[in-house]
């Protein structure tokens, strides 16, 4: 009678552990005294109060999300060290919108079979945008599913916690007619959209992932990976600033900047969003031209060179404009909200 082992079934337990004692100095990068030691625990410990955080109602806000078909361009690039970035990225993105401040991540990593080569960069990644966040990497999960996954498919997932208090959570409630729309630039394509950037670059245009892009002194592999942005710094800055004169924020992912900046409309308002206020990246044009994809579609699909969207005062808004700017941003004025129902109009589209 034959006797079979894990191994057999595609689990190699001595690279698991091999991966697995990796990732403890990658975790560690992130960590804060608020995250409490806990060996070979089952959870991650993460406290709340500590000598310097003190709260009166807080509220927890948490987000979770992958980063899409983005995937498959990294396996194309056989480069796994920023899709970690953009993992966090969208998870954390999410959570500043309710004024959070960010606390702890984690990640769920599923791999067709037991590869430290490849899982290492995955969860470095992770730790660096952990790390532009301000986030502390406690724990995760990585599954190796032989037989669920085809040969060098992954799938990667999260989830953030933050906490705001409850007096200064940002729903979108106290926003009226009159106050600004602040576009904050985005990194690039981010992490949306890429089922139509595959089907446009590789199929229809027939590029490989290393063809040079020379209009725009860069090549596909540059292009597509570049990780998305993450506004923690930005955040907290204008929160700090301008706390009482911020009445929204908008995270421009899947739907653009229409059905993502209605979202925080109340029912007795709308937007009007000037799209030649700012300089749209050349990728976009490069997309189009490459794909004949019409604008009001670019304009659904991608982010269109704003990755963040706050709302203020207008009253305030050149202070917040001048405070953002002296901190190395390039904020931009990209429309108002005026009376309506919720809907978000492209002027110029």
């Amino acid at each position: 009678m034959p006797s079979f082992t894990y191994k057999d079934a595609g689990l190699d337990l001595d690279l698991y552990d091999e991966a697995m004692d990796r990732l403890p100095a990658m975790m560690q990068k992130t960590h804060s005294p608020r995250v409490m030691p806990l060996k070979d625990g089952f959870a991650g410990l993460f406290r709340l109060f500590d000598g310097s955080h003190r709260y009166e109602d807080p509220v927890l806000v948490s987000g979770t999300d992958g980063v899409g078909t983005k995937i498959r361009v990294a396996q194309l690039a056989n480069k796994y060290d920023t899709i970690g970035i953009d993992l966090v990225a969208m998870c954390v993105n999410d959570c500043l919108c309710v004024g959070a401040e960010p606390l702890f991540f984690l990640d769920y990593l599923a791999m067709d079979r037991d590869d430290p080569d490849r899982h290492t960069p995955i969860v470095a990644g992770v730790s660096e945008g952990c790390r532009q966040a301000g986030l502390a990497l406690i724990g995760g999960e990585t599954a190796i599913m032989p037989g669920l996954y085809a040969p060098g498919d992954f799938d990667l997932a999260g989830f953030c916690v933050g906490v705001v208090e409850r007096r200064d959570v940002i729903d979108g409630s106290a926003i009226q007619p009159g106050d600004v729309l602040i576009g904050i630039p985005s990194s690039g394509l981010h992490s949306n959209g890429y089922s139509l950037v595959r089907k446009i670059v590789f199929e229809h245009a027939g590029l490989e992932i290393d063809s040079p892009v020379p209009e725009l002194n860069s090549t596909v592999r540059d292009l597509l990976l570049t990780p998305t942005r993450i506004y923690s710094e930005v955040v907290a800055a204008s929160l700090k600033s301008h706390r009482e004169s911020i009445t929204g924020i908008a995270h421009i992912t899947g739907g653009g900047l229409s059905d993502n900046v209605s979202r925080l409309l109340p029912e007795s308002v709308g937007a009007e969003i000037n799209v030649g206020s700012w300089t749209e990246p050349p990728v976009y044009d490069w997309l189009a031209s490459l794909g004949g994809i019409a604008r009001t579609e670019m304009f659904r699909v991608f982010n269109m060179g704003i990755g963040l969207v706050l709302v203020c005062r207008e009253s305030a808004g050149d202070s917040l404009l001048a405070s953002l700017t002296a901190a190395g941003e390039q904020p931009v004025v990209i429309g108002r909200v005026v009376d309506g129902d919720q809907q978000v109009k492209l002027m110029g589209v």
